[in-house]
């Protein structure tokens, strides 16, 4: 491969007066500070205790244990360590606190921009469990058609739903839990804690951008705690923010080949790549208790709702398919209106392939007989549409716990449900001519994602007569019900219009509507029963095991398993390890969902069918039905400890089985289009690739997470110094060359750096903090554009980005009144990834699945008031 194309080397950008000015601001501030620190005769006492201290529920189902005593990998992330960064999304927050944990920027990908998924230890994010307050968390009703390879078809939870007030403190399972949680826990279990305020609040305004001018964001935030009778309390806590898009893009070389040309309306640039736009996103989460003499009642959930408007792929006036061109832009396409008298052929380009100039083409298009029509006397420009939607999320948990004699009990139900109602605007449904919608605006339908549980957990210590503790005891069952709505489009977005049989695509171009045909509500429903035995054997030697059946309508039962051993050698260091098997059941919404999307297939704009198993298109292709996922899961690890220093290092391999995917694109041919629209399938008029769910892969994943910190009283206050690294390799054992290719299994075992880590250095000193922290990303790949080839030569689009450190700072005050105030930056250096090598064929001037984003720094300020 040429090196100078297959490689990307990083490098800062240069500075702009603004990012000098916020860099000698910050750098002044922590100096300053640092300076006085030597100063001062003695230390603050720390507002928090040490996360050595700091319990967590995951890990077990019977004691709650801290980070050191664990026998698995834990990490406990606080509320305000969670908070204090420029980032105002829960993913992007924990990104850089969680080596393993991964998420970019996604500008262009249909569903998957406006929930982005994210990757724990190298896995799919439908991989990762979420709980909150220790109860499982609904998914989202967003599948990711493009997902970079890695998250293909993945239905993950939506993290962002949660404000970063409200959380207490954020725990983060490094193991495989399905054994003790369910499906989903092959990867981890993250936890958010919430707060349980009786008195007091928060009011807060946070504001920031990026250098380069755009993305402003402003967040307002409050909380407040009141008492609910003498023995209970009522934590409410509600966030706003605004975003504006960002675009880092570069004139498209086929829209600079139409200006030229003369070719009038074509966009500076034709195609944005950035953040996009997010509007009136509220949160609001709410957290109630009541204790009585014998039993605690509990009431907690969520309610959030955004507005997401992003960019979509350019529709060249000269050449894309079903719309202006079905001949690769050698001649124009003519739709007759009537069917009175043939329309007249319209070249584009002349015999060498140059582009005519737009003043010919224009006056052959005027002079086309008043049954003709063109799609070029309307949008001479091409247009670029505009996808987003509005998400709706909503939960409610609810229940009792307490005590009855030896056993400690707890029955709990909720219900959750994340909706989408999906928009696309500035476009055109090409089979209906010139008879459009009002403002080119489609309604394509939406996703409903639904879910029921019902809980039933007990616990209790079984005094033994070979150790002095005694066995503990959980036991449990669980009901639960999940569905998948598909609501259909509006007429337009679905319609198959009269120019269909002329070759003019059908549906809202870009993404289609869900047609009534496929529209309808799927679910599924499970119970469950689990027991978790945990015995400390002798002082130094734990061993815990768990045990889970669960039985599914739909394909039928599992049983998973775990186990646990942790050896303490001394007071100071200890081994641990785990073996457990797993699985993930297949999602209503992978089994149903049905959707006509727009891709780039490396030079050029698909229309690409995703089906379910069952649609016949599909299982012409050789479609089966679906199977859980199955895994199996080792770590050995050790704890080291010594005051307020700790170090953890853990080693682990995961084997997933039967990985649940898209497949790739199979072309329809022509003979096959016409025989599916014959045989009932109108919507297959305008297909040319489809794809669809399956179980198609094994991979192992093998890793070492390595976590240490220290607490000292350095520069005259509390100073904590942490380092935190992750490496993960995903190899693929066996794929089914039908459904996937070489170029989707480099991009499994490639696509995410298989290093990553973070320094930081926390300094506290009465009312002062300060925060440094170090990112570092090692090297990554990307095929650009989906092209489906790894080597340049071949025609791919490969980009073999270099690794990169990634600087972030905060200075801030807080005052005995209760006002605090920040000032930072995220990104402090402005690193961005090196250019794009292939940027003229989109437009993006950078590789848009950085792991560390494209967008360059951002600072940020906020003020606050604790009362």
């Amino acid at each position: 491969m040429n090196d100078r194309i297959g490689k990307c080397v990083h490098a800062p950008k240069a500075f702009s007066p603004l990012a000098s000015a916020v860099n000698v601001a910050l750098a002044t501030a922590l100096l300053v500070t640092s300076t006085g620190a030597l100063a001062q005769d003695s230390p603050a006492t720390p507002e928090a205790a040490t996360n050595l201290d700091t319990v967590s529920v995951l890990g077990s189902r019977t004691k709650p244990r801290t980070v050191s005593s664990s026998a698995v990998p834990i990490d406990i992330i606080s509320g305000e360590e969670f908070r204090n960064q420029g980032a105002t999304d829960a993913l992007d927050q924990l990104k850089v606190l969680v080596p393993s944990f991964n998420v970019s920027t996604i500008p262009i990908d249909d569903a998957a921009s406006l929930v982005r998924p994210a990757n724990l230890r190298g896995l799919p994010p439908d991989n990762t469990l979420l709980l909150v307050n220790g109860k499982r968390f609904h998914r989202a009703a967003v599948i990711t058609f493009l997902g970079h390879g890695l998250s293909d078809g993945a239905q993950g939870p939506d993290l962002s739903v949660f404000p970063s007030l409200a959380l207490e403190q954020v725990e983060v399972l490094r193991d495989g839990a399905a054994a003790q949680y369910g499906s989903d826990a092959i990867a981890g279990v993250i936890n958010f804690g919430l707060k349980k305020l009786r008195e007091g609040g928060t009011a807060e305004v946070f504001t920031g951008k990026y250098y380069e001018g755009d993305g402003l964001t402003t967040q307002y935030s409050a909380q407040i705690g009141l008492p609910l009778t003498e023995r209970g309390f009522a934590t409410l806590t509600a966030e706003w923010r605004n975003a504006d898009d960002t675009s880092r893009s570069v004139q498209r070389d086929d829209a600079a080949a139409a200006i030229a040309a003369g070719y009038p309306g074509v966009g500076q640039p034709a195609q944005v790549w950035g953040s996009p736009k997010i509007d009136d996103d509220f949160k609001l989460v709410y957290n109630l208790g009541l204790s009585t003499d014998n039993v605690d009642f509990y009431l907690f959930g969520n309610h959030a709702k955004r507005d997401v408007d992003g960019g979509f792929y350019y529709r060249d006036p000269t050449s894309r398919s079903g719309v202006y061109s079905n001949d690769g832009g050698d001649t124009l396409l003519v739709g007759n209106l009537t069917g009175a008298g043939a329309c007249p052929s319209i070249a584009l380009r002349d015999g060498s392939g140059t582009l005519l100039p737009y003043a010919g083409v224009s006056a052959a298009v005027a002079a086309l007989p008043a049954n003709c029509y063109t799609f070029l006397s309307s949008l001479p420009g091409g247009f670029t549409p505009r996808f987003g939607g509005s998400l709706e999320d909503t939960s409610v948990f609810a229940g009792a716990k307490g005590t009855w004699e030896d056993w400690y009990w707890d029955v709990s139900g909720s219900w959750g449900r994340n909706e989408i109602d999906f928009t696309i605007y500035n476009t055109v449904n090409a089979s209906m001519g010139p008879v459009q919608p009002a403002g080119l605006s489609f309604k394509p339908g939406g996703n409903t994602q639904t879910e029921k549980n019902l809980n039933v957990d007990v616990s209790r210590d079984i005094a033994t007569g070979f150790s002095s503790q005694p066995l503990r005891l959980a036991m449990g069952a669980e009901w639960r019900e999940e569905s998948f709505t598909i609501s259909p489009g509006d007429g337009p977005s679905t319609a198959i219009g009269p120019l269909t049989q002329q070759g003019f695509a059908l549906g809202s171009n870009g993404f289609n509507g869900f047609s009534a045909r496929t529209a309808g509500t799927f679910d599924r429903r499970n119970w469950a029963a689990y027991a978790d035995l945990e015995a400390q054997l002798t002082e130094r030697f734990l061993l815990a095991g768990a045990l889970r059946y669960e039985d599914y309508d739909s394909f039928g039962s599992t049983t998973t398993g775990k186990l646990t051993g942790r050896f303490d050698f001394t007071e100071n260091f200890a081994v641990r390890g785990a073996y457990n098997t797993g699985f993930r059941a297949p999602t209503p919404g992978q089994a149903n969902i049905s959707q006509i999307s727009t891709v780039f297939g490396g030079t050029a704009l698909e229309d690409i069918a995703t089906l379910p198993p069952t649609d016949p298109i599909a299982q012409l292709k050789g479609a089966q039905p679906l199977t859980p996922e199955e895994s199996k899961n080792v770590s050995l690890g050790a704890v080291w400890t010594q005051g307020d220093w700790l170090f953890t290092v853990d080693g682990y391999q995961i084997k997933v089985e039967d990985r649940i995917a898209l497949s790739t694109s199979f072309a329809v041919t022509p003979a096959e289009r016409a025989a599916l629209v014959a045989g009932g399938n109108p919507e297959a008029a305008s297909i040319s690739q489809v794809t669809y769910f399956g179980n198609a892969f094994d991979t192992t994943t093998t890793g070492v997470d390595v976590v240490t910190s220290y607490r000292s009283d350095h520069f005259g206050g509390t100073t904590t110094y942490a380092l935190a690294a992750n490496w993960n390799r995903t190899e693929v054992d066996r794929f089914d060359t039908d459904f996937i290719d070489a170029a989707r299994v480099y991009k499994l075992e490639e696509s995410l750096p298989r290093t990553k880590g973070y320094f930081s250095v926390n300094h506290q000193r009465q009312v002062f903090h300060a925060n440094l922290r170090f990112n570092y990303y090692s090297s990554w790949y990307e095929d650009h554009l989906d092209s489906g080839v790894v080597s340049a030569e071949d025609g791919g689009l490969p980009i073999h980005a270099g690794s990169a450190l990634i600087v972030d700072a905060e200075v801030g005050w807080k005052f005995a009144s209760g006002l605090y105030f920040s000032l930072g930056a995220q990104n402090l250096f402005d690193r961005v990834p090196s250019k794009n090598p292939w940027a003229g064929v989109a437009g993006a001037e950078y590789p848009v699945h950085s792991p560390y984003g494209f967008n360059g720094g951002f600072y940020y300020a906020r003020l606050g008031w604790t009362f």
